[in-house]
């Protein structure tokens, strides 16, 4: 029996909550998209019964449960996916630049900052740094494995 590997586990459950809350935002309407930080835009959309908001947000929660599966899988939580190693090092980097990014964006234009690009970005650190344990901790394993 291999070990479970934590790291992935914490960013898979991470990422999971983070698909059902995208679902829940959907199902909450126009105050949930304005409360976590979707824009005024998509909640005038959602107000006005556009699909355009529920598409975005679907899709959005579609690849973070994606996500959350290659971590249970790099985690040793169900089956060997395809691509474990790419997949666990693209998702990785993915998170860590949506959580770095906004560092220079921050002093090249603050105006553009407000507290919800701060959280989210933090929160994208934490699970890119989650993920990237997981896959160097899986590395040695999932080099000789990943097809």
């Amino acid at each position: 029996m291999t070990t479970l590997n934590k790291s992935l586990l914490f960013g898979g459950i991470l990422s999971l909550i983070a698909a059902l809350l995208h679902i829940a935002i959907i199902f909450g309407g126009p105050d949930w998209y304005r409360f976590f930080g979707a824009g005024e835009e998509m909640a005038v959309m959602a107000e006005n019964g556009s699909w355009y908001p529920a598409f975005i947000t679907s899709g959005i929660a579609l690849i973070l449960f994606i996500w959350a599966l290659y971590a249970f899988s790099g985690a040793g939580l169900i089956r060997h996916l395809p691509f474990l190693k790419t997949a666990l090092v693209i998702i990785s980097a993915l998170y860590l630049i949506r959580g770095l990014v906004f560092i220079p964006i921050y002093f090249l234009m603050p105006q553009i900052f407000n507290e919800f690009l701060i959280w989210s970005s933090v929160i994208c650190l934490i699970f890119g740094t989650s993920y990237a344990l997981g896959t160097r901790a899986i590395w040695p394993v999932a080099a000789h494995s990943d097809q």
